[in-house]
């Protein structure tokens, strides 16, 4: 979750706030930002924009006052001692592989039918069978509680991490030490300002990862993480740890990395806080689009739609709906041609976690197939 999200941040002098700008993501986009990251997974850019941001400075800072800046500003702002901040971010160091991996040409963009195979595989449906028959009691009462299907926290934890087999192997200090000071630049005066934007993102990161590692008592040295410093199960950026991580087995920790407890708790309010999640809720269904009828595709995937509205457009649902349901459409590139789909508030719930469609229906796809269901056809 490269959970995906990137959040109002401060950027040492300079104020700034943006949706995350999807990399390839929450993710975490943004993730939480733990999300699909660049080079991780094949996740669809975002249609959604950032909106009207406030403007950001594009002249180069060194980095000795950057570096100064960061640890007088964090130190200030979250009552940290500037001398462990200088201490820690003398023992972290610039990753080239980093950097050449956010450095990568985004590859084209995979049509639903190959993108799918790619998060759903027969294996990894038999996995996530496995994983919620071992811990069904502890999922099942998160679900309880917070109306978020045991099968949707599962899928995730397959999309992300292989069920926590492929949590990363990288220092998330020296991953965002070095993605906060040393943000690829590709030398388009197009893309500065993003990249500037991403750099300073990655520096809110870094700060959020010193007030995480006080906070939960961690050694932030030793933890380990994504190329992007997202980290645990559910790949949770720090300041998506800090804001949506739940003590979910009454220990006074919110362990990310070791307890299966925290983990589920922590996704189910995710998508309950961050996205809305609904109890009882559907996700998405089948729809169809009348002949001789233009796509509707929606800036966002926000389900500000009546069915009414999408019938004048032509879009008529395949299955049951609940009255009063609104929705948004979605358009996937299927093997056989395009296939509509109509997204409801679950749906968009899940977007928040990753910004892009076909993750979203990955995750919901794969949900269903590990609660039995027949995949439809990709």
């Amino acid at each position: 979750m490269i959970r995906s999200a990137l959040v109002c941040f401060f950027t040492f002098g300079l104020v700034a706030c943006a949706t995350p700008p999807q990399a390839s993501t929450p993710s975490s986009a943004a993730m939480p930002a733990g999300s699909v990251v660049p080079g991780k997974g094949p996740a669809e850019a975002a249609p959604e924009t950032a909106g009207n941001l406030p403007p950001v400075d594009l002249a180069p800072v060194p980095f000795a006052t950057a570096r100064a800046n960061f640890i007088r500003d964090t130190a200030a702002r979250y009552r940290i001692d500037p001398a462990f901040i200088d201490r820690t971010l003398a023992s972290a160091q610039v990753r080239p592989p980093i950097i050449a991996a956010m450095s990568r040409p985004a590859e084209r963009v995979k049509p639903w039918n190959e993108y799918r195979p790619m998060f759903i595989s027969q294996a990894r449906i038999d996995g996530g069978r496995a994983f919620l028959a071992q811990h069904r009691d502890e999922l099942k009462r998160v679900e309880a509680a917070t109306g978020v299907p045991a099968e949707v926290i599962v899928a995730i934890i397959g999309v992300e991490t292989s069920y926590g087999a492929n949590t990363g192997k990288h220092k998330v200090l020296d991953a965002l030490y070095t993605l906060a000071f040393n943000y690829p630049r590709s030398g388009d005066p197009d893309k500065l300002e993003r990249e500037v934007r991403r750099e300073l993102f990655f520096r809110d990161e870094l700060a959020k990862l010193f007030v995480l590692t006080r906070d939960e008592n961690l050694d932030i040295t030793a933890l380990q993480g994504s190329y992007a410093g997202a980290m645990g199960m559910g790949q949770f950026m720090p300041s998506s740890y800090l804001d949506f991580a739940v003590d979910g087995n009454g220990d006074g920790r919110r362990d990310l990395f070791n307890s299966y407890d925290d983990v589920f708790a922590s996704i189910a309010n995710y998508f309950v806080k961050k996205g809305g999640w609904v109890r009882g809720g559907q996700v998405a269904v089948p729809a169809t689009l009348a002949a001789g009828r233009d796509e509707f595709n929606p800036a966002d995937w926000t389900p500000g739609y009546s069915l009414a509205d999408l019938a004048a457009r032509g879009y008529r649902a395949s299955g049951p709906v609940r009255a009063g349901a609104t929705a948004t459409p979605i358009t996937l590139e299927a093997s056989n041609g395009k296939q509509y789909w109509l997204g409801f508030q679950n749906y968009y719930a899940i977007t928040r976690y990753n910004l892009s469609k076909m993750y979203a229906m990955a995750v919901f796809q794969l949900s269903r197939a590990i609660a039995g269901e027949e995949l439809p056809p990709a």
